[in-house]
């Protein structure tokens, strides 16, 4: 299975990552700010299947796929409407429910939201709001099964790690007029 994890820049929001296998986006950590020299992930990419995910370097045939990605980042982070959701991710999950939150998830489009619950409904299991809120906040596809489109009942809701500012940030540029 050919590997390569790169990471990439965006001016205004920092550095990213980015995995690949096989001509999939398998992990995607977001641009965020370096620290020091260095950008400090805030977890070791890992997928079901590859376990933990660490070549560095690209691999044969890979480049022309990762380096068109990376641009379609690059262009997203700069505000530009551009399409993510034809990029091929794996969508290699435990559960049939979980695989049908990422397709459900893929098909919100840019600029509206869902509740926590109605993604569940989507996903075919009305009720099944705390699972969908699990999946979210596991997720390893970041903008490619775009979370940061779920909110809460009653609010924005979080967003792990990166907060709420930066799910707001990511909604207003998408278009989202609520997001501020």
């Amino acid at each position: 299975m050919a590997v390569t994890q790169v990471t990439y820049e965006v001016e205004g929001w920092g550095v990213g990552e980015l995995v690949v296998a096989d001509g999939r986006v398998v992990w995607h950590e977001l641009p965020w700010p370096r620290v020091g020299a260095t950008r400090v992930p805030s977890q070791t990419p890992t997928h079901p299947g590859l376990g933990p995910v660490v070549a560095r370097n690209l691999s044969r045939g890979a480049g022309s796929f990762v380096s068109e990605v990376v641009q379609l980042l690059q262009a997203y982070f700069a505000g530009k409407r551009v399409s993510l959701e034809d990029v091929p991710v794996a969508l290699d999950y435990e559960t049939p429910f979980l695989t049908r939150c990422a397709g459900a998830l893929r098909a919100i489009p840019r600029g509206e939201v869902v509740t926590y619950g109605e993604l569940a409904a989507l996903a075919g299991s009305p009720g099944a709001a705390r699972a969908a809120g699990s999946f979210c906040a596991r997720s390893h596809l970041s903008i490619f099964v775009p979370c940061h489109r779920v909110v809460s009942a009653a609010g924005l809701g979080p967003y792990g790690s990166y907060g709420t500012g930066y799910k707001r940030r990511l909604l207003a540029l998408e278009g989202y007029a609520d997001a501020l």
